[in-house]
């Protein structure tokens, strides 16, 4: 149990891969890895891009006519926040008293249309709310739509100001701002299995690298990164949905835990093996970066630069939803038998 006058946190990068394209089951993966964090005394949970139901790797790999039937299944297979799914984590985190930043494809109440989303979960299982990817990046488009500013948020957690991002939304410096404006303490940043893909095999861990530290030193923040290995299940799956393909490979995902200094606490996790990278992090630590470089204060230089964003709503259900909080012992749903085995 932490203490609350702890500055010390344990934290870990889940580098995982989902049971592909079948919901239930990846959410019975997540509900083992928080209950697993909880036996070793981990406090955060970071998941990689869309674990539930899994990262669409097809929409690289096919010509878009040829999507069309793996599409309508990824928008059946994404899920509602809040909804049954998300409420079954939620119980799971308040059993172990995790904290968890799942990514989720989340599809819009009353629509097909789906959001590239974290889901920001406290310890005692409350939901503290939702970031939507901003931009979705290249073909990512045919999936999901743009997410607003409403979202582009750092939570107030029990575990300390937590805030994140998707991908190559870490090359957009002035969303990374907003997050510092707000005083972000833990950067939670999810992947894919980048380096699987065609072309990207000799470059995407160097990026994934470069931006990760990049983010860490310039918010002082401690950044933990979590990218998902493709498995065979999700080859599979696109094989026998779609047909052949040469573009996807197996293995990648890029895992790790960095100082706001950008020492390595968990050095980077790639392949195959599933594992929590895990390392303990001191948010007292910041304040000694902070004495050379505070980009929210002398850093900052408000009267020369400065920052505008628009946090309207930009879909029907923002600004008006209520997060449920932590879950009950009546209102717990029973174990499935995932949980129970």
């Amino acid at each position: 149990m932490l203490s609350p006058a702890s500055t010390k946190r344990t934290v870990a990068a889940v580098h995982a891969a989902p049971v592909f394209m079948d919901t239930d089951a990846t959410i019975d993966k997540v509900v083992g890895f928080v209950e697993q964090a909880g036996r070793d005394g981990i406090d955060l949970l970071v998941f990689p891009e869309t674990f539930v139901p899994g990262y669409p790797y097809w929409i690289e790999a096919y010509a878009p006519l040829d999507q069309q039937g793996a599409n309508a299944a990824y928008a059946e297979a994404s899920v509602e926040v809040p909804g049954p799914e998300i409420a079954r984590v939620q119980a799971a985190c308040a059993r172990a008293g995790v904290g968890t930043v799942l990514g989720v494809s989340e599809r819009l109440a009353g629509t097909r249309t789906c959001f590239n989303t974290q889901v920001y979960i406290d310890p005692d299982g409350s939901l503290l709310g939702v970031h939507r990817k901003l931009q979705p990046t290249y073909v990512e488009r045919i999936v999901w739509a743009q997410g607003g500013g409403a979202t582009l948020s750092v939570f107030d957690s029990a575990l300390g100001r937590i805030g994140g991002l998707a991908c190559w939304e870490h090359t957009m410096n002035l969303a990374r701002q907003s997050l510092i404006a707000q005083g972000q303490q833990i950067h939670a940043a999810a992947w894919p299995g980048l380096s699987t893909m065609a072309g990207f095999e000799a470059v995407a861990d160097i990026q994934i690298d470069a931006m990760m530290k990049t983010h860490a030193l310039t918010a002082q923040t401690f950044v933990i990164s979590a990218g998902n290995p493709v498995d065979e299940t999700c080859l599979q799956w696109m094989e026998s949905t779609i047909g052949p393909q040469k573009h996807i490979t197996a293995g990648g995902g890029w895992s790790a835990v960095i100082h706001p200094f950008n020492q390595y606490l968990a050095s980077p996790h790639t392949g195959p093996e599933e594992k929590l990278v895990t390392a303990e992090i001191d948010l007292a630590d910041i304040n000694a970066v902070k004495v050379w470089v505070d980009s929210r204060g002398h850093y900052a230089r408000p009267e020369i630069l400065g920052l505008k964003v628009d946090q309207r709503p930009l879909w029907h259900d923002e600004g008006h939803r209520e997060w449920p909080a932590a879950p009950s012992e009546g209102d717990t749903p029973a174990p499935s038998a995932a949980e129970t085995a």
